[in-house]
């Protein structure tokens, strides 16, 4: 255990800089929305994590239940459900790597063969849209990938040698083969799966800072699900966007008020639309970037940590923030509605009101 402290305390180093937001209260309630993921099929079924814990609701918020006390001793910083079997659902941790529950989320399970003794960050879940027992996570040490659904693990770092804080992941939707990677120094782009990657920040970081140490953090990537050598990068710095697969990227928002994007997300229906959150809310845009409309109202703070899609209807949005807890949009972000973590009548509330 005295090994690992050395390396917990870097890692939370490093998440502060990546995401400069409020973060644990002491094991308190807390009103940090960290991640969020909605069922595919049944979109009243909805899970958060919190600073504290893993909630979820059958209702579309009317109620909520915490789950299995087996994660309570570990920060949750990332929740995927299966795509193919949603009733199966992955939590990366801050201090134990992954987690899987088979059965939405009242038991959970350690999932870590194959990581590395030091990997007990997980910042990002990424399934194979051909096979969901493969599935690609983002690391503070690098990207791994599992081929059995989270059994055994096996790292993809070739070619990444320079940073290994992997931020986020993303997969073509059409050609599964091709991966992105944002990490603290810039974007990398692996065309077989993981097994090589080359860097990608060509219009992304000046040259002159490229070997910076934290030059430009990627906090979010996203595809264009129709045209996917369109590629969108979230970053401490702005957003960027390329249409070569990230061969090339221009910057775009700027006119946005606050550079910092932490999340961003793309309507699946018409990919002209986007959104992307930060430290001044929600933006949003209507022609692939070019400009940009603020969509705040109704929320209490405009400090976004995560924006989560509706997979059946695009118009239907979940925001996490930093200080006021989750929000809920029905009109593409138009209005957005507080949705309090109200936990059922054997529960306890977690004080979000």
């Amino acid at each position: 255990m005295k090994k690992k402290l050395p390396i917990v305390r870097s890692l939370l180093f490093v998440s502060t800089l990546l995401t400069p937001f409020a973060l644990t209260s002491c094991g308190k309630p807390s009103d940090a929305i960290v991640a969020i993921a909605l069922h595919p099929t049944n979109a009243s079924i909805v899970y958060i994590a919190t600073n504290e814990s893993v909630y979820k609701t059958r209702d579309r918020g009317t109620t909520w239940e915490r789950m299995a006390t087996d994660l309570s001793s570990y920060r949750v910083l990332s929740l995927a459900l299966d795509p193919q079997h949603p009733a199966t659902v992955y939590a990366g941790t801050m201090f134990d790597a992954v987690y899987k529950s088979p059965d939405g989320g009242q038991h959970w399970m350690p999932h870590n063969a194959g990581l590395k003794e030091h990997v007990s960050v997980v910042n990002q879940f990424v399934f194979d849209p051909r096979d969901s027992e493969t599935i690609y996570t983002a690391t503070t040490v690098g990207v791994f990938r599992t081929t059995d659904a989270g059994r055994l693990w096996d790292e993809r770092m070739v070619g990444m040698k320079e940073v290994h804080i992997v931020v986020t992941v993303a997969i073509d939707p059409l050609r599964p083969s091709v991966l992105y990677a944002g990490t603290t120094g810039g974007a990398y782009r692996s065309l077989d799966g993981g097994g090589r990657w080359q860097k990608i920040n060509n219009g992304l970081i000046p040259s002159e800072i490229l070997d910076a140490s934290l030059a430009l953090g990627v906090n979010a990537l996203m595809i264009d699900p129709q045209q996917t050598d369109t590629v969108y990068a979230g970053t401490t710095k702005g957003l960027f966007k390329s249409v070569n697969k990230g061969d090339s990227w221009v910057r775009i928002g700027a006119t946005m008020t606050d550079q910092y994007i932490s999340s961003l997300a793309i309507d699946r229906n018409d990919p002209h639309i986007l959104y992307a959150g930060g430290r001044a809310g929600i933006q949003k845009s209507f022609d692939a970037g070019l400009s940009w409309k603020t969509m705040n109202t109704g929320l209490a703070s405009t400090n976004i940590r995560t924006i989560a899609m509706g997979w059946l209807d695009p118009h239907i949005l979940y925001a996490g923030t930093n200080g006021s807890g989750l929000y809920y949009s029905e009109n593409g972000g138009e209005t957005w509605m507080k949705v309090p973590i109200v936990l059922k009548a054997n529960e306890h509330s977690t004080g979000s009101s």
